[in-house]
C-alpha cells in the first residue's frame, strides 16, 4: 500500500513539472531569490547571453513619478505592469543602509582580525589597517596607491612607500575570501582563480582573463576561443566558471560570516505618509535590462540570406534574442507579483502600518488570504515570503512576522496572536516577583480577559517571549 501511494505522489509531481513551461520554470526560480540573489542573478544572465544588455544610466529617465498610496488593494495584471513608474521610490534608501542581525561586526573587523595574526611591525600593521578601511561595500580598493601613500603621510604621519603598501596589499589579499581587496574585476577574478582547488586546472581561465578580459567583458566568445586556439566548447566552459566566481566578496563575507553576522537587504522599502502607506521594490542596484540591437540587426541580416550557414546563425541569434526576451519578462513578472503581494498585505494590515507598527493592530493572516487578494496560488505567495524583508520607518520585518493564526476571543472577534502575546508580556510585567504567575494562573487571567486559550497554549507562547518558567523567575 506505502509502495501505491509512493507511486501515485512520484506520478503527480511528474505531471506538475511537465505542465510548466520553461519560462513558468525561469519566473518560479527568480520569485524565489532575495534582492541580492536577483541582482547577481541578473549579471550573471548578462554576462552568459550576448543578446542581452544593460542600459546605460545615461538611457535611463532621471525622474521617476510617485505613484498612489497603497489604501484599497487592487491586483495588477501581469499585461498592466510598466516598472517603477506606478510606484513611489524614496531615494533615501541605498546599499550603505543595510541592516544586521544581532551585535554584528563588519567585514572590516572580519578582515582586521585576519591582520593581527600576521608578524607586522607597527607601522606595516598601520598601513595594512588603512587599506582594510579604504575597501568599499563590495570589498574593492578603489584608491590609487600613491593617494593611499599621500593619505598616510597626511593623516597617520606613517612615512611609507608604493612597494611596501603594494606588499601589504598583498597580504590582506590573501585573506579570506578570496578576491578580497582587489583593485578592480579583473584582478578579483584573478585573485580568486589563483586559488582554485588544486585538482582543477584553471589555466585557461587565467589566459581568459589576464589576456583577454576586454574580450570577455564584450562576451566576444568566439574570438576568444579563435585567439587561444582553443575549442569553442572548452572556451565557453572555461567562461562558464569565471561567471560564477564571485564579484563581490565583501558582500559575501558578510554573508558568510555567520547568521549573527548576517546582513539583511530588504526586498521592498515601506513609508506612511498621514494614512498614506507607500511601497515600493528595492531594486535600484539591479541593472534594468533590454535585447541588444546589435544582435536583432545581425538576425535580420542573416535570415535575408538564404544559404545553410547563414540559417545557422539565424537559428542560433534567435535563439539567444528569444533567450534574452524571457528573461526580461520573467524579471518583470518577479517584480509585478511581489509588489502585488506586498500591496495586498499592507491593505490587510494598514492598521499596524499607520499606527507606527504597534503589534496590537495586526490582524490574523494566512497565506490564503493573501492568495485570494491577489489571485496567485498560495505557493506563490509562499515564495514571495520566503526570505524577503520591508523596511519600514521603524524596522525591518520578515514578510513572515505579518503572517499568523487568530486567536478567537469570547465575544466572536479574531485577534493576533501577538495581541495575546502583549498581554502575557503585560501580566508577568506586573507580576508580584515574590509568587510569580503559573502558567495555569496565566490561562484564568486570559480567560477573564475574553481569551479562550488553553495552558499547553499559554506555555509555548511564554516560550516565544523566551520568558521562563514561574519558579526560574521567583526572587
Amino acid at each position: 500500500m506505502a509502495g501505491n501511494t509512493f507511486a501515485q505522489t512520484q506520478k503527480h509531481e511528474q505531471i506538475l513539472t511537465q505542465t510548466l513551461s520553461p519560462q513558468q520554470l525561469l519566473t518560479v526560480q527568480l520569485l524565489e531569490l532575495t534582492t541580492m540573489e536577483i541582482e547577481d542573478r541578473v549579471r550573471s544572465e548578462v554576462m552568459d547571453n550576448p543578446a542581452l544588455e544593460v542600459v546605460e544610466n545615461d538611457d535611463m529617465p532621471e525622474n521617476i513619478s510617485e505613484g498612489d498610496a497603497v489604501s484599497d488593494f487592487q491586483q495588477d495584471s501581469d499585461d498592466d505592469y510598466s516598472g517603477n513608474g506606478e510606484i513611489p521610490v524614496f531615494s533615501g534608501y541605498s546599499h550603505g543602509d543595510d541592516y544586521v542581525i544581532s551585535d554584528s561586526v563588519s567585514f572590516g573587523d572580519t578582515l582586521l582580525e585576519q591582520l593581527a595574526e600576521l608578524q607586522l611591525t607597527p607601522e606595516e600593521k598601520t598601513v595594512g589597517e588603512y587599506i582594510i578601511g579604504s575597501l568599499d561595500e563590495d570589498g574593492f580598493l578603489r584608491k590609487d596607491i600613491s593617494e593611499i601613500e599621500d593619505e598616510l603621510l597626511i593623516y597617520g604621519n606613517v612615512m611609507t612607500d608604493k612597494e611596501q603598501i603594494l606588499d601589504i596589499l598583498g597580504r590582506v589579499q590573501a585573506f579570506e575570501p578570496a578576491g578580497i581587496a582587489a583593485r578592480n574585476l579583473q584582478e578579483c577574478l584573478m585573485l580568486q582563480l589563483n586559488r582554485a582547488d588544486s585538482g582543477k586546472d584553471v589555466s585557461l581561465h587565467k589566459r581568459i582573463v589576464g589576456d583577454f578580459y576586454d574580450d570577455f567583458t564584450a562576451k566576444h566568445w568566439e574570438q576568444i576561443a579563435d585567439k587561444l586556439g582553443v575549442s569553442k566548447e572548452d572556451c565557453r566552459s572555461a567562461i562558464a566558471d569565471i561567471v560564477r566566481l564571485n564579484p563581490r566578496p565583501g558582500a559575501s563575507l558578510s554573508e558568510n560570516v555567520g547568521f549573527s553576522r548576517q546582513q539583511i537587504i530588504p526586498d521592498f522599502v515601506l513609508d506612511v505618509v498621514d494614512d498614506n502607506v507607500y511601497v515600493s521594490l528595492n531594486n535600484v542596484h539591479v541593472p534594468e535590462l533590454r535585447v541588444s540591437d546589435e544582435y536583432v540587426q545581425m538576425l535580420d541580416e542573416q535570415l535575408a540570406g538564404g544559404n545553410q550557414e547563414q540559417k545557422a546563425a539565424a537559428t542560433f541569434l534567435k535563439q539567444k534574442i528569444d533567450s534574452a526576451k524571457g528573461f526580461i519578462s520573467a524579471v518583470k513578472q518577479r517584480e509585478n507579483t511581489m509588489l502585488s503581494t506586498m500591496r495586498a498585505i499592507v491593505a490587510k494590515q494598514k492598521d499596524y502600518f499607520i499606527n507606527g507598527g504597534d503589534e496590537a493592530y495586526l490582524k490574523p493572516m494566512i497565506l490564503e488570504d493573501i492568495a485570494k487578494m491577489t489571485g496567485y496560488d498560495i505557493s506563490t505567495i509562499s515564495r514571495v515570503s520566503n526570505s524577503k524583508y520591508v523596511q519600514t520607518p521603524w524596522s525591518v520585518s520578515s514578510l513572515k512576522y505579518f503572517f499568523s493564526d487568530g486567536v478567537t476571543k469570547s465575544d466572536g472577534t479574531e485577534q493576533s496572536v501577538y495581541e495575546l502575546f502583549a498581554v502575557i508580556k503585560e501580566l508577568i510585567d506586573g507580576e508580584d516577583k515574590t509568587s510569580p504567575l503559573t502558567d495555569q494562573v496565566l490561562q484564568e487571567k486570559l480567560t477573564e480577559r475574553g481569551y479562550n486559550v488553553a495552558r499547553r497554549t499559554v506555555a509555548k507562547y511564554r516560550e516565544q517571549l523566551n520568558i521562563p518558567v514561574a519558579r526560574l523567575r521567583k526572587m
